[in-house]
């Protein structure tokens, strides 16, 4: 057929049209932010499966969350949803099947592992062969270490498995040693300069992978990279034995940070907490964490918790905690100033954490003395943000940049509704919070 005698199509209006363009008015004209809306929906329910695919692992599923997923994945579909209001309200209900997800995977990793405590782990190598996992998945540390057990080989987590060490039933294991590296994007120079077996367990992966690791990393479950090897079920055969084929890491000197602040931890300390809000020695909780990037405006995470005072209590979460988590921030009368959540999926803490303190103080959620500052990229981090948005929490400061989604006409309703705030520069921002 020649292309010359094939009509152009425009896929949102339904409408033949010319090269120039659609020429219908009205509804095309909206096209721009609707099509954000819908890619805003596609993220949230990217995010949203990745939690429930976690939580299926387990063998729990829960037909409000599969129904959910069915049917704003249909909403996208070309040509079936035009309605400003009606996406709003999809991202809104993303938010909610969110907390829903969230709360029954974090149940599950209590059932399974234990109440997280908190827990110094140590960053850096020890002596012996290695196998260094990545990513987010709980259930695929597990068994790993189940198979590994014995066999004089050293486990460490990467990125955001560092909260695994917080787990009763993960930390028993005494050849889960430690950390390596930092966030998910340091993983070329980590993976580089480890000689060890790798694991990647969740889409935090980089690729293409380097010629001087590829070959000793492997990838389970949905995950799967050019050139690298794929493991079927838990079967960790094949990783054992590359790791043992490696031979030794040698002991470096290694560095600590803390992990492990489970909510029944916090609250135990509740009393105390409301006695120093009270006293006036805790003036406010910031929650900065989120999704960390490599772009150097998130370095504003580090420098505006170095420029907190010292009355404030920095709670986190995610990968953003690596900007700042090796800082030494001390403490108030006995209560970390610095205190990691855990995961991304454990924003849910946060969220449970931020109901009790409603109750503490018989305060609503928004009179709270709490600031949320997140870092942002999309996927995960999009279902988290509309969870937020969804139980009404407002003046959320957010950056490095804006969503991708988020156009003009979706930036002046966020604004305008939640009074959603770009960072700008940390001494403004904690002046405006604070003053």
């Amino acid at each position: 057929m020649n292309n010359d005698q094939v009509d152009m199509f425009c896929y949102q209006c339904s409408q033949t049209v010319n090269e120039t363009g659609c020429t219908k008015v009205g509804m095309c004209q909206k096209n721009p932010t609707i099509a954000k809306l819908q890619d805003n929906l596609l993220f949230a329910i990217k995010g949203i499966s990745a939690y429930n695919y976690h939580l299926n692992e387990f063998g729990v599923s829960d037909s409000e969350i599969d129904k959910f997923l069915t049917e704003g994945l249909y909403a996208t579909l070309t040509n079936m949803n035009f309605d400003l209001g009606n996406l709003i309200e999809y991202g809104l209900r993303a938010g909610e099947i969110n907390l829903l997800v969230m709360t029954l995977l974090k149940k599950a990793h209590i059932d399974n592992y234990g109440d997280p405590s908190p827990e110094t782990v140590n960053v850096g190598s020890v002596k012996g062969p290695g196998i260094l996992v990545t990513g987010h998945d709980l259930k695929a540390l597990e068994e790993l270490l189940k198979q590994t057990e014995g066999k004089g080989i050293n486990v460490y987590t990467h990125s955001e498995m560092l909260p695994a060490h917080g787990y009763p039933e993960l930390k028993k294991y005494d050849h889960l040693v430690g950390q390596l590296g930092g966030p998910w994007f340091d993983q070329k120079k980590v993976f580089d300069k480890y000689n060890v077996a790798i694991l990647g367990t969740t889409n935090c992966v980089l690729i293409p992978p380097k010629d001087s690791y590829n070959e000793r990393m492997f990838t389970i479950g949905p995950v799967n990279l050019p050139g690298v090897k794929h493991i079927d079920g838990y079967d960790f055969t094949p990783i054992i034995d590359k790791a043992i084929e490696l031979g030794d890491l040698e002991e470096e000197k290694r560095t600590e940070v803390t992990t492990g602040f489970g909510l029944n931890v916090i609250l135990s300390l509740a009393n105390k907490i409301k006695e120093l809000v009270e006293n006036g020695k805790i003036r406010r909780f910031f929650l900065v964490g989120g999704c960390d990037s490599p772009l150097p405006k998130t370095n504003y995470y580090r420098a505006f918790v170095e420029e907190l005072p010292k009355d404030t209590i920095i709670l986190t979460l995610g990968c953003g905690k690596y900007r700042f988590n090796d800082l030494d921030l001390g403490d108030i009368e006995g209560i970390p100033r610095l205190i990691d959540l855990g995961q991304c999926n454990d924003a849910i803490v946060a969220v449970d954490l931020a109901v009790a303190l409603c109750e503490l103080f018989s305060l609503e959620l928004n009179d709270l003395p709490l600031t949320i500052v997140c870092s942002w990229m999309e996927q995960k981090a999009v279902a988290i943000l509309w969870s937020l948005l969804s139980l009404g929490k407002k003046d959320i400061l957010l950056g490095p940049i804006l969503p991708a989604w988020a156009n003009e006409d979706i930036t002046n309703y966020l604004v305008e509704t939640f009074n959603l705030t770009p960072i700008r520069d940390p001494k403004h921002d904690i002046k405006r919070i604070l003053d």
